[in-house]
């Protein structure tokens, strides 16, 4: 199962005049293998689509997007040291801020299939044996 970053939902939701094609091409390409998205970018879409979260799972469905992928232990001990990896690093003065939720959903595609972003280098540091496809 594929897990699929917020940015490339959100670019096929609005129709992104740059991003839109390519991210729904992509996304197409590897519908065979099953794609979803995390918890935390269910959380992430909530803005998108106005809190409506009856028009957020309405859209993830025709997109072919499982939202009920369950979070599990692994991915929870996954993000606890690409966390303390960053923490150190910023600490350091190595690491640019990073959002939590990058995080997470790094430690969640981890543990399955691949994730599919538009912004593979905001993961590999982190996660350097993550697969990730780019549009």
């Amino acid at each position: 199962m594929w897990i699929v970053d917020t940015c490339l939902v959100v670019d096929a939701f609005e129709h992104d005049p740059s991003f839109g094609r390519p991210s729904a091409e992509l996304l197409q390409k590897l519908s065979a293998r099953g794609l979803a998205v995390s918890p935390f970018t269910m959380v992430e879409l909530s803005a998108a689509f106005t809190g409506d979260l009856v028009e957020q799972k309405r859209f993830l469905e025709l997109a072919g997007l499982s939202y009920v992928e369950p979070w599990t232990v692994t991915d929870t001990e996954q993000a606890h040291s690409a966390w303390s990896d960053y923490v150190t690093a910023k600490r350091l003065g190595k690491a640019a801020k990073k959002p939590v939720a990058d995080i997470l959903i790094g430690a969640f595609a981890a543990n399955r299939t691949g994730l599919i972003t538009r912004n593979a280098r905001d993961f590999i540091r982190w996660f350097p044996r993550l697969k990730v496809r780019e549009p």
